[in-house]
């Protein structure tokens, strides 16, 4: 079994839970005579007759003297990779009689567990009994377009139950190809083209099977889609973490598939072929998570297509990007575009350490089986710095063969680390880190990340015992209601707006971290050689973020389809929080320290909020040819962005009827530091409502607003006021929130106030690198 192999009997064991769900109150199937459980087998006592490991299994049951039937009914699984063992229905004397064996050795009663949902939905507050899931009836009506890698049709998450068929306003239709017949599309997946051609032209080496299919290869499009509006799924989960039910953000939604990334890059022209046909087909909602390198708008195809979509009145949503840290290098920023960073959850997954003096320690690990380190030797490196760190080619077989290693350094890269413990056969590896930059594929070696001050402990112990030992590892383990959360994710991509910076992005932040949806078939992680396949897998990016936010968009369309796309990001914005669940502002994950609009927008979404705004900021097509105006273009350029040869400029202001404000000042400037802004809001509350104005600002910024109080007689009345912010020149950013608070109802909306202050504003455009998101 290659590196989870021991010099002595197999240990490492496998837990399996197997709860039978009978209904949704989780009850599990209690049959009177017989039970399931886990047979650990030293695999050094089979018999070379036996072909396989699950023959000699099928035999040992065949053996009991109670054995009637046939085997294969009586085991659920024959294990031969991290363990030798099987699962079984036994009853009390079976069991008894398979424990006398020479060859078994351990026994473990199966084990249910509490079901917990694949969480961001429960996080969002999204419950079946109030708030914006039943209201919107789960997004029914509501149609989201993906511009993805395609779909696979099979998984549970698009099954039609409950769906019902498409309207009759739908144009869209399902084109086949390999792995993708007529019967591939149905009530919920109501649409699936492919866009290819480019990259045909061009001579990419994708295979026609690829490319001529709207198929999914790669699992992206998969796990986007499922994430904004999949069906319910019981039981899905990463290998047993997250276990629960997978359903999306707007269950009841349809979902509609435009395939234009393969297996390499996207063309752009396939892009907007793409979203120009999801536009004639009538989607609703249209998600990209992906992007192209900054550009200004006329030459940004997704801009271009975007602002097609919405003068159509389609919500489009895209992902801000990964590789975050540095400033302005945002994606997607257009700012009739919803532009999404990533947050985390607060869902943790870990294994759990016990020394042998007692202690016990928890760290993180994915490792993609359940498995059971016990009673191993600790050995540790001690007297030699590149063996207590686990260097590359450090570290002798024969001095760690079939122990648990413990590795010192924070410094190493932790994938190095677990190689260099697989090619001494090490049984197993404590890991010691407080930046953990794996993914869940990378732990394809048992063993678990400790914080280093759990670390510290950890080593004081092995070098204070003379036969230090582990007692247990256990694996596969779910936390919930980790602090601090959510916070941005540390490869969130950051403002200012590379292009315009006047226009404050990200817009949101939505869950993007260990997301669990679903995927292909494909193989996900190799252990020991082996290949792991499963249909639900845990994946991060801002890819993940933006389909939540599509879920969230489609379920406000739902409830107000008058409403414009403008009006939906803005109940998204104003009703966002920036306050944690440790009641402190949004921590940045990279640096540890408070986060600022530049990373988290206007915060982070709140569903249920954001169906009762009470003001909105409504923005129309005239505005943003205004905004286009401002920005000094040609008419060429103008007519590129456009995609129409006659427009008129009623005035000449970047100044959008924006839900943020966002001032960027040099500091070589000799004259005050200030800026004004005009805004014009919505009433889409109770007809007779007055709002109070109230700042929450810090002290070197000045803050004025008229007027300070909005009053309303009837619904859809606007409202406008004009903002004049000030800042210190030695406060290099400030931040702080502008809220119109109803006196009758209490409801808040809220708008951020940002300010900067730079050496020169043209190093705000720097050009943004590729990445992929």
């Amino acid at each position: 079994m290659n590196s989870l192999s021991g010099s002595g009997p197999m240990q490492l064991w496998l837990w399996l839970s197997l709860a039978l769900l009978l209904g949704i109150n989780g009850a599990v199937s209690k049959l009177q005579d017989s039970q399931t459980y886990i047979i650990h087998m030293d695999h050094s006592h089979k018999p070379t007759t036996f072909e396989s490991h699950e023959s000699w299994h099928l035999s040992a049951l065949e053996s009991l003297s109670t054995f009637s039937g046939e085997a294969q009914d009586m085991m659920l699984y024959s294990y031969s990779h991290a363990i030798n063992g099987f699962s079984a229905r036994l009853t009390p004397s079976q069991l008894s009689e398979l424990e006398k064996s020479p060859a078994h050795l351990a026994t473990y009663p199966d084990s249910y567990g509490k079901l917990f949902t694949t969480r961001s939905p429960n996080f969002l507050g999204l419950n079946g009994k109030s708030g914006i899931w039943p209201t919107s009836s789960f997004g029914e009506g509501v149609i989201i377009g993906l511009i993805d890698t395609g779909v696979r049709p099979e998984s549970e998450s698009f099954s039609d139950k409950g769906m019902s068929s498409p309207p009759k306003r739908w144009k869209g239709k399902c084109e086949t190809g390999p792995g993708f017949g007529p019967s591939a599309c149905n009530k919920k997946l109501i649409g699936a083209r492919f866009f290819g051609k480019s990259l045909e032209h061009v001579g990419a080496n994708i295979s026609a099977q690829e490319r001529t299919t709207p198929r999914d290869f790669k699992g992206h499009g998969t796990h986007t889609s499922s994430t904004a509006a999949g069906n319910h799924v019981l039981g899905a989960s990463h290998f047993g973490y997250a276990k629960g039910t997978a359903r999306g953000i707007a269950p009841r939604a349809w979902l509609a598939m435009y395939k234009v990334t393969l297996l390499g890059p996207s063309a752009a022209s396939d892009v907007i072929a793409a979203m120009d046909q999801a536009i004639a087909d009538g989607v609703d909602v249209l998600s990209l998570s992906l992007g192209f390198e900054q550009e200004p708008y006329f030459k940004d195809v997704i801009a271009i297509a975007s602002l097609s979509a919405i003068q159509k009145g389609i919500v489009v949503v895209c992902a801000a990007g990964n590789a975050g840290l540095n400033r302005s290098t945002i994606y997607n920023a257009a700012p009739w575009i919803i532009t999404v960073g990533a947050s985390t959850l607060d869902r943790t997954f870990i294994a759990k350490l016990t020394l042998g003096n007692g202690l016990v320690f928890e760290g993180t690990s994915y490792f993609p089986e359940s498995a059971y380190v016990s009673d191993k030797a600790l050995y540790f490196g001690k007297d030699n710095a590149n063996k207590a760190n686990c260097q590359t080619s450090a570290l002798a077989t024969n001095e760690t063969a079939g122990k648990v290693v413990f590795c010192d350094s924070t410094q190493n890269d932790i994938v190095s680390q677990m190689e260099e413990l697989k090619r001494v056969k090490a049984y197993a590896g404590v890991f010691m880190t407080d930046t953990i930059m794996l993914d869940p594929e990378d732990y394809a070696f048992p063993g678990l990340i400790l914080s280093t001050s759990s670390g510290t402990i950890v080593r004081d112990y092995i070098t204070g015992e003379v036969n230090a030992k582990v007692r247990s590892i256990r694996f596969g383990f779910t936390s919930l209601k980790r602090k601090p959360t959510p916070q941005v994710a540390d490869f969130s991509l950051r403002g200012p707006n590379p292009i315009t910076p006047s226009i404050l992005k990200p817009d949101i932040v939505a869950p993007g971290v260990d997301v669990l949806a679903a995927v292909t078939d494909s193989t996900f992680i190799k252990v020991a050689g082996y290949n792991l396949v499963t249909d639900y897998a845990l994946l991060s990016g801002t890819s993940m973020a933006a389909p939540h936010i599509a879920g969230v968009a489609a379920l406000l369309k739902a409830v107000y389809p008058e409403w414009s796309p403008s009006a939906i990001r803005s109940a998204i914005m104003t009703t966002a929080y920036t306050i944690d669940n440790n009641g402190s502002i949004l921590i940045d994950q990279f640096t540890g320290l408070p986060a600022t609009p530049l990373e988290f927008g206007a915060g982070h979404v709140s569903p249920n909020k954001a169906m009762d705004p009470g003001l909105i900021y409504d923005t129309n097509s005239q505005n943003y040819i205004d905004f286009l105006c401002g920005l000094d273009y040609s008419e060429k350029q103008m007519r590129a962005v456009l995609r129409r040869s006659k427009w008129k400029c009623s005035k000449k202001s970047t100044d959008l009827n924006y839900p943020s404000f966002i001032a960027i000042f040099s500091n070589t400037s000799s004259s005050p530091l200030i800026k004004t802004f005009s805004r014009v809001v919505t009433n889409v509350g109770a007809d007779a409502s007055i709002y109070q104005l109230s700042l929450e600002i810090p002290s070197t910024m000045k803050v004025s607003v008229e007027p300070n109080i909005l009053e309303f007689s009837k619904k859809y009345q606007k409202q406008a006021f004009v903002v004049r912010v000030e800042i210190s020149k030695e406060a290099p950013t400030a931040y702080g929130f502008l809220r119109w608070t109803d006196q009758v109802v209490q409801e808040e909306d809220t708008e951020l106030l940002s300010a900067e202050v730079h050496a020169c504003e043209e190093g705000l455009r720097k050009a943004a690198r590729e990445v992929k998101l």
